[in-house]
């Protein structure tokens, strides 16, 4: 488009050359400029885009997406984020061919759009989201890399309040709407799950009648969603009532998760080639999106058993020295902790005196029932024996609390002290879980302990 056509669909002006074509996606890091791409100045708390416009176009930006002047080609509006989802509806429209699924929930959103792309990408050209995508700055970004070439279109759907996702489906007008869970994650801004509840259910009221809720039937606040659409339902889950059943989950010796998969009186065996069990219910919500899209259930299983994590830290397993290191500190809300935590005793199962250690720091947007939630944390981690517990930072101090496991608990301050005590104590065999909000960090953690970035790992004999 160029950048007169730009300006007339997002009702702003252009300053310069008005046939400017912009032929590739919006972004928003000038770090990691698109070449032909159309930069978009968003101003944050510490950083105003603006600033950075002029290089962005110097080093291969078609233009850019601005509220004032910046000496460059652009164009000018009164909010660019508001503009970029304007441009993008004005896009979704202009693919007639497109067919939008959305995907909420409260946790494995990503790995479920991961696992969904892959298989839709066996039949048609599909677009998802890189990493996690889902905001009103995210999800149009996802939606400015279709084509018409683009049959699928999968994009994630986060929420911190009412009417977030209303407003992604009201730009994006998706057809099938995925809803995998309502947890505690954000409960702090909700205030409840019922509230959460409410919000989530946003995707499925946009549905249009002859599109597809496919829904969670294990979930009881999920279950409740099937009143709010007009769409058709599709249940996934464990449940014999489900549309695509789930059962009998166990993890091989690597921590991949075995599971079957039926669709009526068609059951197939599929081995995941993820870590953890909880990425089983993950892959059926998939499978339930997939089929309901014509897919053949042995093409799932099939694509399923060649499936890759594409988005970082998230239950990503490597070995340095010895030391096996699962970094999953990408996010953590109470119900992935649990997941993960039990993924490490899982792990620790089978390798026959291998120490299995929780480096664990705080789980961030719980508001009033943060303490509560932490040390609910610190007791799972003493009911599944885990046998050595660091908490990083003074707030996931009350983990340790809820352990209470004299002997076998250190808190440390951060991520510094974290990596300094790790390199003592860690030796051959052992198997570390890194797990955080992602406003913690820990990923410099893990990856300190692989001995990456320069980093050198010192195991020590202990």
């Amino acid at each position: 488009m160029t950048l007169a056509e730009i300006a007339e669909v997002v009702g702003g002006r252009v300053d310069g050359p008005d046939d400017v074509a912009v032929k590739r996606e919006a972004f928003v890091d000038s770090r990691s400029v698109v070449p032909a791409g159309l930069y978009v100045a968003v101003r944050g708390e510490h950083v105003d885009g603006h600033d950075f416009a002029a290089d962005a176009v110097a080093d291969g930006a078609a233009a850019a997406l601005v509220t004032r002047p910046v000496g460059v080609p652009a164009v000018v509006v009164g909010d660019p984020v508001a503009a970029l989802g304007r441009l993008a509806a004005h896009v979704v429209r202009r693919l007639p061919g497109l067919e939008v699924i959305g995907l909420t929930g409260s946790q494995g959103k990503t790995s479920t759009k991961d696992l969904l792309a892959q298989l839709l990408e066996r039949t048609a050209p599909t677009v998802a989201p890189a990493g996690s995508l889902n905001t009103e700055i995210g999800t149009p970004m996802t939606v400015l890399r279709a084509d018409d070439q683009t049959r699928y279109l999968v994009l994630e759907m986060g929420a911190r309040g009412r009417g977030h996702i209303a407003y992604l489906a009201q730009l994006t007008q998706p057809s099938v709407g995925i809803v995998l869970n309502v947890g505690l994650a954000h409960v702090g801004e909700f205030g409840s799950q019922a509230e959460i509840a409410v919000a989530k259910g946003e995707l499925v009221e946009a549905l249009p009648a002859d599109g597809l809720a496919v829904l969670n039937h294990d979930d009881p606040l999920v279950q409740a969603m099937a009143g709010r659409t007009a769409a058709s339902v599709r249940w996934f889950g464990r449940s014999a009532e489900a549309g695509i059943r789930l059962g009998d989950v166990a993890l091989d010796d690597a921590g991949h998760p075995r599971f079957t998969l039926a669709d009526g009186s068609q059951t197939i065996d599929v081995v995941l080639p993820l870590i953890g069990a909880h990425h089983a219910v993950n892959a059926a919500a998939a499978a339930a999106a997939a089929t309901g899209l014509g897919m053949s259930l042995e093409d799932v299983a099939e694509v399923l058993a060649s499936a890759v994590a594409r988005s970082r830290w998230r239950m990503e397993v490597s070995t340095s020295a010895g030391v096996t290191v699962v970094n999953d500190a990408y996010n953590a809300n109470p119900d992935s902790m649990r997941a993960a935590l039990q993924t490490l005793v899982e792990l620790g199962r089978r390798r026959p005196g291998a120490r299995t250690i929780a480096v664990l720091g705080e789980m961030l947007e719980l508001g009033g029932r943060s303490e509560e939630q932490h040390r609910a944390v610190g007791r799972l981690v003493s009911e599944l024996g885990i046998q050595q517990l660091v908490t990083v930072g003074a707030q996931a101090r009350q983990i340790a609390v809820g352990a209470d496991a004299a002997g076998r608990t250190v808190c440390v301050d951060d991520r510094t002290a974290a990596i300094e005590h790790l390199r003592q104590v860690l030796r051959p065999d052992d198997i570390v879980l890194v797990k955080a909000s992602r406003g913690a960090g820990l990923e410099t953690v893990a990856l300190a302990l692989l001995e990456i970035d320069g980093s050198t790992a010192r195991v020590g004999d202990r």
